[in-house]
């Protein structure tokens, strides 16, 4: 089953506990989201870190397996 937009979120939370996150489903399917994250961690980071370090926060889970999130559009910044 194709991950939900909650489990996304929590699995970011578990390493930006204080960020502000917004999933949205782009396509209503399960499979494609947009997520933005914005936490003060991201301060003087390039995007790419920043981007890198949302990537690790979901331990692989972008893919075509089942379990996984086919495309997730990610922005991240730090709070203005």
């Amino acid at each position: 089953m194709a991950m939900q937009a909650h489990e996304i979120e929590a699995l970011i939370r578990e390493t930006f506990p204080d960020a502000k996150i917004t999933i949205t489903d782009l396509a209503g399917d399960g499979n494609h989201y947009a997520a933005e994250v914005v936490d003060a961690a991201f301060t003087g980071q390039s995007r790419v870190a920043q981007q890198r370090a949302v990537n690790t926060a979901l331990k692989g889970r972008i893919g075509n397996n089942a379990d996984q999130v086919h495309a997730l559009a990610l922005t991240t910044r730090a709070p203005a």
